[in-house]
């Protein structure tokens, strides 16, 4: 693997741009007419269903923001970045093969199978096309998952802006501009361009504005927040978020942050073009047969599950099955939307990975490793010994040894790309503070879209018992929904009892993306699509077998010989719970296939069998 050491950057983003179009072009098309039969003339639940609330048809490019928004996390940042460990072969190979052939045909069929199903969530439509009880278990098992996910990623926001007040005063103006911008798309006719402007030119503000104002200590202290406050600003924001009409706060400020996240990316994308960085990482590291200082499995199967967003991720069925659907004007959409949003997050991913792989090695995990065991790792590894690091250190100001995570990489990672651009060295300490609140948004839009699909499951699960809550524009049930989940998450964010849930986040999350495949080829199946079928069930039994797998290597390997029992009980019970789910859903597909097509659905179609 020597010969591809020292591969130029700019070669990578010009294969994965080259890639990515091609995919888009063909195989995404493919999708949308051969398997999903697309049809601009079928009413979506958006239309059909409009409320004003939930159910509100939206411009495709708000709502593409929205989406992207929604399902790029922290994710496609901290997941490459720590998967650089293995060098950068392994990462930029499966989120490309990853996302073309996983991610973004998972994100189409969840899609399409939520709009065909009134915009319902993925434990619904599990137990209208498997059955009533694997629905039951689905659903359990993906509101189990989401409050993880949820916990997990505002732990990560947390960490981003403790004690940034630059960065939280960013993120605080957003809101504020986002409920002006959604006031005038929605009493404004044909807006959306103005709006746009205004709210870019008004974050531009606040950004530089910010910085300046951040100089002064009494401003600074207003924003320089501790962590019990933050954790519960974050509650409040999620709680206000999920109740509030969608087209008030949650879809213009995803709408708006989707500037900022592609902004930087492309701003990052630039850099390597004109400065031409290369690759230090080596294609493979002597770690991809495990025992690395950051993650302790080999190569395989741990690189399937340490880049879950911008590969493929179950979080966005959860996004896919929940806020998206209901806004979806016309169902041809679903390729733009679903498949194209999708690309564009396995491009953020490559470019992280990127940033971290143009460091000197002995500075990334120097970054990545965690102070307690640093002295060890260099102690046998004295070839990794920093090599830039104490001069980014001197020019920002901020410690930067054992900042584990996306954020501290991906701005040193920056620093080091533009250090070639004259003056460079005078702005280094602003790209670091800005990469800390880039990463902030990056996850607060993920954050508010989960809460209020959260707020959706419970209110589903809670209307079999209580058939008032089925009524989705019962206040009382939206808002003691909304309570309810929000405390869950919330309360285990205040306490700080899930800040080692974060690698249980990786298995559960691609548990969940199996699941989302693996249900919805049933309806591709009951649908009478044949060997077309082929294209979501082939990496969706992929992907369950390569996280059973990865789940086994972990309890076994990792949690039960560091006595971590509520972790590896943890662990078990979502295999446990999605075995479940895909037993039924494999015995339903046996079924199906012996049924011939000879009954017509709503659409038209001649499918298997009618379901509700």
């Amino acid at each position: 693997m020597e010969f591809l050491d020292g591969v130029n950057a700019l070669t990578l983003v010009f294969v994965a741009l080259l890639i990515l179009a091609i995919a888009y072009r063909f195989y995404g098309i493919f999708m949308a007419h051969r398997v999903l039969r697309l049809n601009g003339n079928n009413l979506t639940p958006a239309v059909s269903l409009a409320d004003g609330r939930d159910y509100v048809a939206t411009n495709r490019n708000v709502l593409f923001g929205h989406h992207f928004a929604a399902i790029a996390a922290a994710g496609p940042l901290v997941g490459p970045v720590l998967a650089a460990q293995f060098g950068y072969l392994p990462g930029a190979l499966w989120i490309l093969i990853g996302c073309v052939l996983g991610g973004g045909v998972h994100d189409m069929v969840v899609l399409f199978a939520s709009v065909r199903h009134k915009g319902q969530s993925l434990a619904t439509i599990a137990s209208k096309e498997i059955g009533t009880t694997t629905g039951m278990v689905a659903g359990v098992a993906v509101l189990f998952i989401l409050v993880l996910t949820l916990a997990g990623l505002s732990l990560a926001c947390i960490s981003a802006m403790h004690e940034a007040s630059w960065s939280l005063f960013t993120v605080l103006i957003t809101m504020p501009i986002a409920i002006i911008m959604g006031l005038i798309m929605r009493y404004r006719q044909n807006s959306v361009t103005f709006a746009s402007i205004l709210g870019g030119v008004l974050l531009l503000i606040g950004i530089i504005g910010g910085h300046g104002l951040m100089q002064y200590e009494t401003i600074s202290n207003l924003f320089h927040w501790n962590i019990q406050t933050i954790s519960i600003a974050i509650a409040v924001y999620g709680l206000l978020a999920s109740i509030l009409p969608i087209w008030l706060l949650l879809v213009p400020r995803d709408y708006l942050s989707t500037y900022l996240k592609i902004g930087t990316i492309l701003m990052l994308a630039v850099g390597i073009i004109f400065v031409h960085p290369t690759l230090e990482m080596p294609a493979i590291t002597e770690f991809a047969a495990g025992g690395g200082p950051i993650i302790g499995g080999p190569v395989l199967p741990f690189i399937f599950i340490v880049i879950a967003c911008g590969a493929i991720s179950g979080f966005h069925a959860i996004i896919a099955t929940g806020t998206t659907p209901k806004m979806l004007g016309n169902e041809k959409d679903i390729l733009f939307v679903g498949y194209g949003a999708m690309l564009v997050e396995g491009f953020v991913a490559l470019m992280a990975l990127i940033a971290a792989c143009t460091l000197m090695p002995g500075d990334y995990f120097a970054i990545n490793t965690p102070t307690q065991a640093y002295e060890g790792f260099l102690a046998a590894n004295p070839a990794l010994h920093q090599v830039d690091l104490p001069h980014f250190v001197e020019k920002i100001g901020v410690e930067l040894q054992g900042r584990t995570g996306g954020a501290v990489s991906l701005a040193v990672g920056m620093a080091h790309i533009f250090n070639r651009i004259p003056f460079m060295d005078e702005v280094m300490a602003y790209w670091y503070n800005f990469a800390i609140m880039f990463e902030a948004v990056f996850i607060l839009t993920a954050i508010d879209a989960g809460t209020r699909v959260g707020r959706f499951f419970l209110q589903e699960m809670l209307g079999t018992v209580i058939p008032k809550f089925g009524d989705k524009n019962w206040v009382p049930g939206m808002i003691i929904s909304s309570v309810i989940f929000t405390f869950c998450w919330g309360y285990l964010v205040y306490t700080g009892n899930v800040s080692s849930i974060w690698p249980l986040f990786g298995i559960s999350n691609q548990l969940l993306a199996a699941c989302g495949l693996i249900v919805c080829t049933t309806m591709l199946i009951r649908l009478n699509r044949g060997k077309y079928a082929l294209v979501s069930a082939i990496p969706g039994i992929f992907m369950a077998a390569i996280t059973f797998w990865a789940g086994y290597l972990q309890v076994v390997d990792i949690y039960l010989p560091n006595g971590q029992y509520l972790l590896a009980s943890l662990a078990i019970l979502a295999m446990l719970l999605m075995a479940f789910v895909f037993v039924g859903a494999f015995r339903k597909w046996y079924q199906l296939l012996g049924i011939p097509a000879e009954q017509t659905d709503s659409y038209g179609e001649r499918v298997r069998e009618v379901v509700r």
